[in-house]
């Protein structure tokens, strides 16, 4: 683990660019950007244009250490180069931006109110190629939908088996389980969510730390016991599909809570802008996500 990467995740002051859209949400996120799924006849083009997008954001001036603390990635873009070196490195080295690797397989079907991560079947390959790429922690999500008190203590359970697994090998692993914000019951799931994660929390070694990417709570500063417990390296928030206005008026009233945003991040920003339009757009999505992380 790099001890400095580790303090600037713990300690610094800003947010994490959440760069990792991959597989089924690709096109729609190019789309947003807007590129047609005309621009692409196969995967590997598709993903060619996302690393373009991608690379122009983290090239922007915008794009600075002062408001980003770290980026996650998705593994085409770890293993994709800017100016010569891999995104990883580019980003610590030119940018002082702590690189993190989105390293689940996506979601399983949807049982008993919730979809659990697919089982990992390449997790020693992907972590082998992480360690390679200078990649600093993970991130892998599962997601709630209904009250089912079994359904949230297994996919607490499954976030952590990996958890351990992904710290023994030299990572600090993000910790997804995002609650539906449409869920009929989402205040009573946030509650009983938090019980499992203070009872994961209990059972870890002193030296395996984790992060928390939790949906914004119906209860203000629900979760900020979790820093309670030193294996807490952070706790941020995805957006959800609240829209980023939204996200961060309840992103202020969460002590602790910094912003981990995707389509949040990027909303506005398109293909066709032109160099001047497109960096006025992400320094004010930036901005607007960074005050909101800091200003408690």
């Amino acid at each position: 683990m790099n001890k400095e990467q580790f303090e600037r995740m713990k300690n610094g002051k800003g947010f994490i660019a959440a760069l990792d859209q991959s597989g089924g949400s690709t096109p729609k996120a190019l789309l947003n950007y807007g590129v047609t799924e005309d621009a692409y006849s196969n995967e590997e083009e598709m993903f060619e244009q996302v690393h373009e997008m991608r690379k122009r954001i983290i090239k922007d001036k915008a794009f600075t250490s002062d408001r980003i603390l770290a980026a996650i990635l998705f593994k085409v873009t770890m293993n994709s180069k800017i100016d010569g070196k891999f995104t990883g490195d580019y980003l610590w080295e030119e940018k002082g931006i702590v690189p993190i690797l989105k390293i689940d397989e996506g979601l399983d079907v949807e049982k008993d109110g919730a979809q659990l991560m697919k089982p990992f079947k390449h997790i020693d390959e992907l972590l082998a190629n992480a360690k390679e790429r200078n990649i600093f922690g993970t991130k892998m999500r599962s997601v709630v939908k209904e009250l089912n008190e079994e359904s949230i203590k297994k996919v607490v359970e499954q976030q952590f088996d990996y958890a351990k697994k992904i710290s023994a090998a030299g990572f600090v692993p993000i910790i997804e389980p995002e609650v539906d914000i449409h869920a009929k019951d989402k205040a009573e799931i946030e509650e009983v969510l938090k019980k499992y994660l203070v009872e994961e929390l209990k059972k870890l070694d002193k030296d395996t730390y984790v992060m928390f990417k939790l949906t914004l709570p119906e209860k203000e500063n629900l979760y900020e016991d979790l820093y309670d417990f030193d294996q807490t390296v952070r706790i941020v928030a995805l957006s959800g599909g609240y829209s980023r206005d939204e996200a961060n008026e309840k992103l202020r009233k969460n002590r602790g809570v910094i912003a981990s945003y995707s389509r949040a991040l990027t909303e506005g920003l398109n293909v066709n802008q032109t160099a001047e339009e497109f960096t006025k757009m992400l320094d004010d999505s930036i901005e607007k996500n960074y005050s909101a992380s800091v200003e408690k």
